[in-house]
């Protein structure tokens, strides 16, 4: 940590959520003062007048959009919001982006276009979607229904996502500028993730590969948004192609070890009753 950094006020966005939480938790833990931002503070992405109250004297800001990354309404905001702080005088911002995903690049460049001390880091798919979130249901029930074939995917821990961001934020203009993307240390198909899963749990579960339009008939039918379904398919259909078939090694570069392996993430989240019915 820079001299400069180390009284470094930090506004951490979805700050209750799969990645803030973690961002938060390690930026506590290298002695940065944390902001969390989200609703429960009186921050929401929804409503741009509640930005400026959270931006105001913070150093920095961590950028996780509750939509996905890709969609227009994350590009809009992030965008906006960039140049709010900018504006504010919150100019190191880290963006929290997906790797592989073409229709991430447009809230990238929003970003890029703020005039704001940039960092995109780029992830592979999280290891904690099949711990937490609309994933985790079907796992409790012993099925995992999802259009990903039988690609491989190297499925990351968010915690290591965590401490890639906490280094840039501290790395002063280290990574300013930089898109980074950062993966697991392993290639492994989602049938492969679930059987690890099903390890760690003694539980025996399945994978079931379905059509992303399929997939999509069965988020309408739990009441998705029409709209948000229509990305969804969309992005299924290309983002679970194979493209992402390959390791990054943002994780050693900016870090110095390793990764976290899946295994280790499966034993830690079954210990911890995630998938207990």
């Amino acid at each position: 940590m820079t001299e400069n950094t180390r009284n470094m006020t930090v506004l951490v966005t979805g700050a209750t959520g799969r990645t803030g939480s973690r961002v938060a938790a390690a930026a506590r833990a290298a002695g940065l003062t944390v902001r969390p931002g989200s609703r429960a503070t009186g921050f929401d992405w929804d409503e741009p007048s509640t930005w400026a109250g959270a931006l105001t004297g913070a150093d920095a800001a961590y950028l996780a959009h509750p939509t996905d990354v890709g969609s227009p309404a994350a590009t809009e905001a992030v965008g906006a919001l960039a140049r709010e702080a900018v504006g504010l005088g919150v100019r190191r911002l880290v963006l929290l982006s997906s790797r592989g995903e073409e229709q991430a690049l447009a809230t990238e460049e929003a970003l890029r276009s703020s005039g704001a001390d940039w960092t995109v880091v780029r992830a592979a798919w999280f290891a904690q979607n099949f711990s937490e979130g609309p994933l985790v249901e079907g796992l409790r029930h012993g099925e995992l229904v999802f259009p990903a074939g039988e690609v491989r995917e190297p499925f990351m821990d968010v915690r290591d996502i965590a401490d890639v961001v906490v280094a840039v934020l501290t790395g002063g203009e280290r990574y300013a500028g930089r898109a980074v993307e950062v993966s697991g240390p392993r290639l492994l198909t989602f049938r492969e993730a679930v059987a690890e899963v099903s390890a760690a749990t003694g539980v025996a579960m399945t994978y079931t590969p379905v059509s992303a339009r399929e997939y999509g008939e069965v988020l309408a039918g739990f009441g998705v948004p029409a709209v948000e379904v229509a990305f969804l398919v969309e992005l299924f259909g290309s983002l679970l192609d194979g493209r992402n078939a390959h390791l990054s090694d943002g994780v050693p570069e900016i870090l110095g070890r390793a990764p976290r392996d899946f295994t280790e993430f499966a034993r830690e989240a079954a210990a911890a009753g995630a998938w207990r019915a």
